[in-house]
């Protein structure tokens, strides 16, 4: 095997975690056949394929595989380096990627995370709340909110908190709709749901014993969506309790139906090396502990 140029290994962990030159090129402000120059010398310097190339983008081969373990492992332990050399403001700066579920990243982390990019102004909190997963192994975050514990992979995660979720409507849709004081009431009432193909995990599934009561459906495919629509008066929902605390215009309906969930606190083994990162891990949990009485 010839010498290759360790700088090669950005562009290839690039390429590898975005599985597209263009994106690849954009985060690293080069231009794309920069990347595929880079990409391709590596590969001659190692006599390795590291890439299946596609129209559809670039799937990693069984040496890719390989390779990005010890890459990550390089990676980390460079960034580790860093940060210990550089000391304490070093540590807290720079940039944590923090992936959650748009309920709990909209309605707790956005304005709780505030108070520690305060704190360390040399520090960049990217909240990333979406309907989805991430994949930390990709480094599409540094820090995960779940809904599952992660079973697989070198992976940290300590349960965050239990949440609870309830039948809400607004004042105006009871009035115009009728009260609702037992599950045959649901009768000709709009459920405000998710969109069912759109599921990313098994544990958001909540109207399916509902449905046989009604078969009117407003769909939404994110919970931001699905609360501002039962705020607009649209129909009856399943939301967040710690959500709807700030709307005093919803209603419990059937409070004797709800549904209790747990949210999973999640990152890689090792990032937990990174000061910056076990910063952010541990603010988010003392604030979810100090307001455990929102969840449930």
């Amino acid at each position: 095997m010839s010498a290759f140029d360790w700088d090669d290994l950005r562009f290839f962990l690039a390429v590898a975690r975005a599985g597209r030159l263009t994106v690849a090129a954009r985060q690293l402000e080069a231009d794309h056949t920069t990347v595929s120059r880079r990409v391709s010398a590596l590969e001659a310097a190692l006599k390795a394929k590291l890439f299946e190339r596609s129209p559809q983008g670039y799937t990693l081969t069984e040496q890719g595989e390989r390779l990005l373990r010890h890459a990550e492992s390089m990676e980390t332990q460079a960034l580790a380096v860093a940060s210990e050399l550089g000391g304490a403001d070093l540590a807290l700066s720079g940039t944590v990627r923090i992936g959650a579920p748009d309920g709990i990243g909209t309605y707790f982390l956005a304005p709780e995370l505030g108070a520690l990019a305060e704190r360390h102004p040399g520090l960049t909190l990217q909240l990333v709340a979406l309907p989805r997963t991430f994949s930390l192994s990709k480094r599409e975050a540094d820090i995960a909110v779940t809904l599952e514990q992660p079973t697989e992979g070198r992976l940290v995660s300590r349960k965050l908190t239990d949440y609870r979720l309830r039948l809400y409507a607004s004042q105006d849709y009871l009035d115009r709709h009728g009260p609702v004081t037992e599950l045959a009431d649901l009768a000709g009432k709009t459920l405000v749901t998710y969109v069912a193909d759109l599921l990313y995990s098994p544990v958001l599934d909540y109207f399916s014993g509902l449905e046989k009561y009604t078969a009117r459906r407003f769909e939404c495919a994110s919970v931001v969506a699905q609360a501002e629509a039962v705020r607009a008066g649209v129909g009856i929902g399943i939301l967040h309790d710690y959500a709807v605390r700030q709307f005093p215009e919803l209603r419990v309906v059937l409070p004797d139906v709800s549904y209790l969930r747990t949210y999973w606190l999640v990152t890689h083994a090792d990032a937990r090396s990174l000061r910056r990162v076990e910063e952010v891990y541990s603010f988010i949990l003392s604030r979810v502990r100090a307001n455990r009485g929102l969840f449930v």
